[in-house]
């Protein structure tokens, strides 16, 4: 009689998670990224699609949704969500023209910073420490803020010179940098319209031309942040108020201290979109003029996946897109159509290697619909020119829905003394 032997069970193999990319590699992506425009710019003679002009436009347009976006990842990292962005924007912008106009750009700013964490302050309380649901209480300090600032130009705006009930006088501008030489050199190669290299000089010199030093500052926030927030042990704390708050607590986190601080800090980098809003953009107030930003800034948070450097590139994108409505109109937008067709053949190409035939075949079919749409018209119509940065804006959270992990204990309700 033969004894046989029993196999130990093998450990279950474990999941291969998604690799990060490393350095070569976004330099790679982004070579292809830039040799992809160059391409679309020839074929389609839109030649503002990679200008100084157009860049330094869509930077501009950025700013403002990137700082709201950046408030919005200061408060959920600490578990408490913000949909009243929008609002905070709106009292940036109020308070930072009504300093500004007064005292001057500066004052402004850092006023129209306070009136933001003015509302931050608002929805900490109601959140916080009466627990009320972050929604509700962010679609109640919108909807304030609106009423608020409207009530305020009654008697503030609409008795100074130059103003009136819907807008503020006009505010001197911040200085910008242009450095000479350098600018120039780089306006002249762009507009030679060599392949790659007037796109790559229209880039550059859209960074080297007529910036804003708010705007220098308002970029400094974005690597600051991740610091801060990932390399000390402030910014530990405070994200673990956001992934397990009672398990912060029994470790002697103060949870409602560094919630306040979060939700504070994200309404002042609101207010700080705004004020760059009434004080670089347009320098003058004007009632309703954030436009929705502050909704698109949380956008550009889910698409970077609670990440400040993939919620810069989210903001990016926006205004990219929007500043192409702005200075090209239906020529740029149309142009568009051939940079979608291209990107969904690449997308079919790699869902081939990867074997999902189905989505291939997909992709396939809507670039060929892209391309034939491009082929056949010569301009697209002005209600999709105007929604263009919107419809950008969903599909790229749609195609990036399934990466996204937000803080595990974002929007859930704490009571202090749970983790004793």
């Amino acid at each position: 009689m033969s004894t046989g032997t029993v196999a130990k069970p093998s450990a279950a193999p474990k999941k291969a998670g998604r690799r990060k990319l490393t350095w070569p590699w976004i330099l790679l992506i982004v070579a292809a990224g830039l040799v992809l425009f160059s391409v679309v710019r020839v074929i389609s003679g839109a030649d503002d699609l990679t200008s100084v002009g157009q860049i330094s436009g869509a930077l501009q347009l950025a700013v403002p949704i990137a700082m709201a976006g950046l408030g919005g990842l200061w408060a959920e990292r600490a578990g408490v969500v913000n949909i009243g962005l929008e609002g905070m924007m709106i009292l940036g912008t109020w308070f930072g023209a009504w300093a500004g106009y007064q005292w001057g750009p500066w004052t402004g700013v850092v006023v129209g910073i306070l009136g933001g964490a003015l509302g931050g302050l608002l929805h900490a309380i109601i959140t916080v420490t009466f627990n009320v649901n972050h929604i509700v209480s962010g679609v109640a300090i919108n909807i304030l803020a609106v009423g608020f600032t409207q009530y305020l130009s009654n008697f503030t705006f609409a008795e100074a010179e130059g103003g009136s009930s819907k807008q503020s006088p006009r505010i001197d501008p911040i200085t910008d940098i242009t450095i000479p030489g350098l600018s120039d050199w780089l306006i002249d190669l762009q507009q030679k319209h060599w392949f790659l290299i007037s796109d790559i000089a229209g880039i550059l010199g859209g960074l080297v031309t007529h910036l804003s030093l708010l705007t220098v500052v308002a970029a400094l926030l974005i690597p600051a942040t991740w610091w801060l927030l990932w390399r000390t042990s402030f910014g530990l704390r405070l994200r673990s108020c956001g992934e397990n708050p009672v398990a912060a607590e029994s470790l002697g986190v103060n949870v409602y201290k560094y919630k306040y601080i979060a939700v504070v800090v994200s309404g002042g980098l609101a207010g700080l979109g705004g004020a760059f809003l009434a004080i670089v953009s347009t320098g003058i107030y004007q009632e309703g003029q954030t436009g929705g930003r502050g909704y698109i800034g949380l956008a550009a948070m889910i698409f970077g996946n609670w990440m400040p450097g993939g919620m810069a590139l989210g903001a990016s994108l926006f205004g990219f897109t929007d500043s192409l409505k702005i200075r090209g109109g239906a020529e740029n937008v149309h142009a568009l159509l051939l940079l979608v067709a291209l990107l969904l053949v690449i997308a079919a190409l790699w869902q081939l290697y990867k074997k999902k035939y189905v989505v291939a075949a997909i992709s396939a079919a809507f670039s060929a619909a892209f391309f034939l749409w491009y082929v056949l018209t010569d301009e697209v119509p002005s209600q999709f020119v105007d929604a263009a940065p919107y419809i950008t804006t969903l599909l790229v959270l749609a195609l990036s829905a399934q990466r996204l992990r937000m803080p595990k204990a974002d929007g859930l309700p704490y009571r202090k003394g749970e983790g004793k």
